[in-house]
C-alpha cells in the first residue's frame, strides 16, 4: 500500500544556510525509492508517496541522506495526509477569518501537553494566542510571526527539548494537506 507523506525540513534555506535546493531533495527522495515526488516552495517542503516504512523512519532516512549529500544534519518531520488534514481541519481558531500570516502551526516529532508550557502567562500575552493539537501548536499572531513575542518565547530551548519543533505559515498548513491528498 502506498502512502502519500509531507516531509517537513527544519531551517532550509532560511538566511543562506543550509543550502538544499529543491530540485535535488526531489531527485535525493526518488533516490530512496519514492515516488510522486514534488517540492513546495524554497523552504523545506516535499511530498511524497511511499509504500514502505512509517512517519518516523522515513524522517530519519531522509536526514540521515541530506546529511551524506549535503554534508550538513537537518531535523526532518514526515506527517500523512490523514494527519495533516485533520490538523488544517480541527483549527482552533478562526482560520478563514485571519489573514494566513497570522495564524501558524509548529509541527512537533512527539505529543506535547500543557504541562510543556505551564510557566508560559498566556494572558499576558494576549492578543496572541496558543493552543494545542495532535503533536502541535497553533499560534495566532495577529502581526505576524516576525513581530511575534510570544513565537521567540515559544522556540527557546526550555519548551521544545527533546522535540524537533518546525513551524509553518497557515497558507502552508492547507497547502500541504490538498497536496498530500491529490
Amino acid at each position: 500500500m502506498t502512502t502519500t507523506y509531507a516531509a517537513l525540513l527544519r531551517g532550509i534555506n532560511v538566511g543562506g544556510n543550509k543550502k538544499l535546493p529543491m530540485a535535488e531533495l526531489r531527485t535525493l527522495l526518488e533516490g530512496l525509492g519514492h515516488g510522486d515526488v514534488r517540492t513546495y516552495l524554497q523552504s523545506g517542503q516535499a511530498v511524497f508517496a511511499s509504500g514502505h516504512g512509517d512517519e518516523v523512519s522515513l524522517a530519519a532516512e531522509l536526514a540521515q541522506a541530506v546529511e551524506k549529500r549535503f554534508g550538513f544534519t537537518v531535523d526532518v518531520i514526515v506527517r500523512d495526509h490523514a494527519y495533516l488534514s485533520a490538523i488544517a481541519e480541527n483549527c482552533p481558531f478562526p482560520a478563514d477569518e485571519l489573514e494566513a500570516k497570522q495564524l501558524h502551526v509548529t509541527y512537533y516529532s512527539l505529543p506535547v501537553t500543557e504541562d510543556r508550557f505551564a510557566e508560559l502567562d498566556q494572558p499576558a500575552r494576549l492578543p496572541e494566542e496558543f493552543r494545542l493539537g495532535d503533536r502541535a501548536l497553533y499560534l495566532y499572531a495577529p502581526e505576524g510571526l516576525g513581530r511575534s513575542r510570544l513565537a521567540v518565547e515559544l522556540a527557546r530551548p526550555r519548551f521544545n527539548k527533546g522535540l524537533i519543533a518546525t513551524t509553518r505559515n497557515w497558507n502552508t498548513v492547507v497547502k500541504l494537506a490538498e497536496l498530500t491528498g491529490s
